[in-house]
Formats: structure tokens, C-alpha cells, sequence
């Protein structure tokens, strides 16, 4: 430290020593790191899927021969989260096909001279909600889907309603 003179009064925030600081980087908003686009990135870690694969079949594997009830409900927590995973990847994936037929069918439009139209957010969960449909109804499962959502309803309705003490 320097030596100051004792007569004048020392500064509040006093540089003893100057310190570099570090500066940190966010990969996220810097534009060192480049742009991110999903598709490149799917396609250049696409070699992950079949890694996550073989390990949840592992853990399935794990499950059948544990004996243990503290390491199975683990497992089974862990399997569940491996599920849940793919399928909200599955999901994100389609939506993201969706979006780009789409793109492709205004570019399309536009070519020919026509004026392009894009479709509202409303619109898009319209047409999401009847492809769900759809595809429910492919399967088999569409009526068991509309009971739930039935019940799911009619219990907002009943909390909605003010209760019987009430009146």
C-alpha cells in the first residue's frame, strides 16, 4: 500500500491496489459464440438420441432387477424423466415442422405473386388442437381423452360455483 499523508482525510472508496476483473461471458447473448439455430444444432448432436437410448434402456433393465424400494422409486423417477424428455423433444420437433411447411407454403404463395398470409397464434393452436384430435381419434383414444377432459371441467365448474353454506 502507499503511504498517504495523515493530514488530509482518506477518500471513501480508496484504489489500494488495482484489480483486473474478470469479465464474464454469456454464451447465450454473445455474439462471439455465433447464432443458434435448432436445426444445425439437432443435426450436429443427433448422436445423443441413440446415447440417451441405450441408457434408458439400462435404467429399465436396473428397475426389473432391483430388489431395493428407495432405488427403485429413484429409477423410476429417473425413467419417468427420461419419458417426459423425448416426448416434450418429439413435440418440439413436430411443432417445428409445422412452422417450417408453413414457411414453406407462403414462399410458395409468393412465388406465384400472391400476397403471403401468416396465421395468428390462435389460429396456429386451432389447427395444433384439431391435428391432436385427429390423430386421437387415429389411435382410438379420443373418447377416453374427452371424459377426462369432461371431468377436468366440470370440476372447475364446481369450484366456480359459490357452495351450498353460502346460501
Amino acid at each position: 500500500p502507499l503511504e498517504m499523508s495523515a493530514k488530509k482525510p482518506v477518500p471513501f472508496l480508496r484504489q489500494v491496489v488495482s484489480v483486473t476483473k474478470k469479465v464474464h461471458r454469456d454464451p447465450r447473448f454473445d455474439d462471439l459464440s455465433g447464432e443458434y439455430k435448432p436445426e444445425i444444432f439437432m443435426k450436429t448432436y443427433s448422436f445423443l438420441d441413440s446415447i440417451k437410448k441405450q441408457e434408458k434402456e439400462m435404467v429399465q433393465k436396473q428397475l426389473k432387477k432391483c430388489r431395493n424400494m428407495e432405488q427403485k422409486e429413484k429409477l423410476q423417477q429417473l425413467l419417468n424423466r427420461m419419458t417426459q424428455q423425448e416426448q416434450a423433444q418429439k413435440k418440439q420437433q413436430k411443432l417445428r415442422e409445422r412452422e417450417l411447411s408453413l414457411k414453406r407454403q407462403q414462399r410458395e404463395l409468393a412465388k406465384q405473386g400472391k400476397k403471403p398470409f401468416f396465421l395468428k397464434k390462435s389460429e396456429k393452436r386451432k389447427l395444433e388442437l384439431a391435428e391432436k384430435y385427429a390423430e386421437l381419434k387415429r389411435s382410438g383414444k379420443l373418447e377416453s381423452f374427452l371424459n377426462k377432459k369432461r371431468k377436468r371441467n366440470a370440476v372447475k365448474d364446481k369450484r366456480r360455483l359459490p357452495s351450498q353454506k353460502n346460501l
